[in-house]
């Protein structure tokens, strides 16, 4: 049961919050750490007060499940805690231990002294879920770093080490050997000295200048889409503690934080957070199942992706080899590599040592046999059932019985490839990484059929060491994200056929919040690559399905996109802008007319749903077949590999607040004007039944 331990040691009292895991300030425990404050003020002994958490050390702050929800009446509340604090009569000192954020920072700020473990961290992380700090933290970090150092650190959201931190004035002193002893000797030293002993709350603060939030607001515009909302909000609390008295200060920010809180952006950042923290959760898969060692790995192919799932094995600290039969290309993709490493070391981010260190783990090689001490292997090589084979059969010569065999395959039925080497089929896997690997956070693991619990848990741990968000997958044409892709560049190329042209649907999804509309990726993918999907897969294809053919006669033109300088836009040397072409637009009324469409005034809308309601409608059945562990899998997966807003929540959290009835009506709409359009038979039922996609989650949840 939560609560606070209380025991005086040498005349300090050591307050120590007890709620395991992480100390996390659920119901009872600020009543019970009001109670030992309290105690510790009244009792004569006692000359000064440490607050700590309990096992791991860690104070944290509010418990999030309960954002939104409301408080008991009469339970004390984080902000009692704060009150209590400043209120004591003695000094108080917080100890920090691992990573202190949020409310726990926040705790920390309202205290007399910060001590902290030369391992720990702070930092005000609730920018990322859709809020600014609400129980004071706008108000004391920048009476205690400056108003510059605060506000960039409530804006980036990412954590300080302790000596940074100390640095900054956030604490007083960075503490070696035992952390109780320490913080023990350092009130006993600051009661000794006689103060004053000075709160966060009674420091004064500079103003900047005039400009300056001004400034900061522009900034906070251009850079960042997903928060953007709520870093303009954190600008107007910390502006705040500028310009108001401090106690007027809390209670703006206070509102400001409620405000957020409610909003759909903070939800949706809130289910984001959730969904994270789920997707690692398999059924069949837990604590209990053994994980195999990955000391060493090999990569087959040296082209992009090759080389950018070599950098992350090297950045994870385990040896790669990286094999292709190509000496030239194998030298183009290491020296690709060595460029990639020297370019962040220019920019400061990596040491001349560390560039050197990254590439002593990358060794390149054309012989197989090298590649016999892999405990994994991943081939990322051309798009091609065949190829694959042949990489997968050499490699089953070559590596031990036990090592993991993996395909970088995009679409390609993985339990095929699988099946190519029989013996291996319980340790054979698809990792489908996103481009450019090095830098792309997610990574789809797709189960095969006949994939052991061992080998995908062992899939998993590799994704967290290698810094990835996991999500796992089955078996199917384009896995989660790419299967679901097809019907939103379908729509989106029926729309130019139908009267927008390619800037009125990329400037109504950029709008809607993805990073880039359809026309504009294409172009920086490269159009090639999908012309030769579409050969490769032409079998697949209903002959009687309504296709658009610009896109192939694009290509035969030889416009690839920006690596030729010309694709659905024209782009001057040098240069990523797109330009309308008018060429483009002849084509696009020409396949119009072929087809007998009278073309028409297109609106904003309507983009948004013809591109996006397909997402949901095969997002529900990728569900319904099991592709899909859970509707927040999905959301991640469009998030993190295809740019879906995260302040929408991803595409099925989004179709949820739209009212999946809503959608459901348009899609059948849609699906009686033309037959590419196929309601699920989930978002029906689901849009009948007045239930969710996240009703749907929580039954997994529970399971897992």
């Amino acid at each position: 049961m939560a609560s606070a331990d209380y025991s005086v040691r040498d005349g300090i009292a050591l307050v120590t919050i007890d709620n395991p895991p992480v100390n996390a300030m659920t119901v009872g425990v600020p009543r019970a750490v009001c109670e030992a404050l309290e105690r510790a003020g009244r009792e004569p002994e006692v000359v000064a007060i440490v607050i700590r958490g309990g096992g791991s050390g860690t104070i944290a702050g509010a418990d999030i499940r309960m954002f939104g929800k409301p408080w008991p009446a009469g339970e004390p509340s984080l902000r009692d805690i704060i009150a209590t604090v400043e209120r004591s009569p003695k000094p108080v000192a917080a100890l920090i231990r691992g990573q202190c954020l949020g409310g726990g920072l926040e705790l920390a700020l309202s205290c007399h002294y910060r001590l902290a473990a030369s391992d720990s961290a702070v930092g005000q992380p609730e920018v990322k879920l859709g809020f600014p700090p609400g129980a004071g933290g706008t108000q004391r970090l920048p009476r205690l770093a400056g108003v510059e150092a605060a506000l960039a650190m409530i804006l980036d959201g990412n954590p300080v080490p302790a000596l940074r931190a100390r640095d900054l004035g956030i604490i007083d002193r960075v503490v070696e050997g035992d952390p109780r002893e320490a913080a023990i000797a350092f009130m006993r030293e600051r009661v000794a000295a006689g103060g004053p002993h000075v709160l966060a709350r009674d420091r004064k603060l500079e103003a900047p200048g005039p400009d300056y939030f001004a400034a900061e607001r522009t900034k906070a515009e251009k850079a960042n889409r997903n928060l953007r909302s709520a870093q303009l909000a954190c600008i107007d609390c910390v502006e705040a503690a500028v310009t108001l008295p401090f106690d007027a200060g809390i209670a703006r920010e206070r509102a400001i934080f409620e405000t957020c809180l409610a909003s759909e952006e903070s939800r949706a950042l809130r289910h984001v957070f959730f969904a994270e923290r789920a997707a690692g959760k398999v059924p069949g898969i837990g604590k209990q199942t053994a994980v195999a060692r990955i000391a060493s790995a090999a990569v087959i192919g040296s082209g992009t992706m090759g080389t950018g799932i070599a950098m992350c094995f090297a950045e994870a600290g385990i040896p790669v080899h990286v094999l292709d039969t190509h000496a030239p290309a194998l030298e183009r993709g290491i020296a690709t590599i060595r460029k990639s490493y020297e370019a962040s070391a220019a920019k400061g981010r990596l040491s001349a040592a560390d560039v050197e260190k990254r590439m002593s783990l990358i060794t390149p090689t054309s012989v197989y046999a090298d590649l016999a001490g892999a405990d994994i292997a991943i081939e990322a090589v051309f798009e091609d059932m065949p190829v694959k084979r042949a990489v997968f059969a050499a490699l089953d010569r070559v590596l031990e019985a036990n090592a993991i065999l993996a395909s970088n395959t995009s679409y390609l039925d993985v339990d095929e490839i699988a099946a190519s080497v029989p013996a291996r089929l319980g340790r054979v896997l698809g990792l489908h990484f996103f481009s450019p690997a090095n830098l792309m956070r997610l990574l789809e693991i797709v189960r095969t059929s006949s994939a052991t619990p061992e080998t995908v848990a062992t899939a998993l741990a590799l994704a967290r060491r290698l810094r990835k968000l996991p999500v796992v997958a089955g078996v199917c044409h384009g896995f989660i994200g790419n299967r679901m892709l097809t019907g939103y560049i379908r729509e989106a190329g029926f729309l130019l056929e139908e009267g927008a042209s390619p800037q009125q649907v990329d400037k109504a999804l950029t709008d809607f919040g993805m990073p880039m509309g359809p026309f504009a990726v294409k172009d920086l993918a490269g159009l090639d690559i999908g012309w030769r999907n579409r050969k490769a897969f032409a079998h697949l294809r209903d002959a009687s399905k309504r296709t658009s053919p610009v896109d192939d006669w694009i290509c035969e033109l030889g416009r690839f996109g920006q690596k030729t300088g010309a694709g659905y836009y024209r782009y001057e040397p040098g240069s990523r802008a797109p330009i309308p072409d008018p060429l483009v637009d002849e084509l696009i009324r020409k396949a119009a007319k072929e087809k007998g469409i009278t073309r028409r005034e297109i609106g904003h809308d309507e983009i948004v749903e013809r591109c996006l309601y397909p997402l949901v409608n095969e997002g529900a059945k990728v569900l319904e077949e099991g592709i899909a562990l859970r509707a927040s899998d999905i959301d991640l997966v469009w998030i993190n590999g295809y740019g879906f807003p995260a302040w929408r929540g991803g595409p099925m959290h989004w179709a949820d607040t739209v009212g999946l009835a809503k959608v459901l009506a348009s899609v059948e709409r849609l699906a009686r004007a033309d037959d590419t359009w196929e309601p699920a038979p989930l978002l029906k039922r689901l849009a009948t039944e007045r239930r969710r996609f996240a009703d749907l989650d929580q039954g997994v949840s529970q399971n897992a």
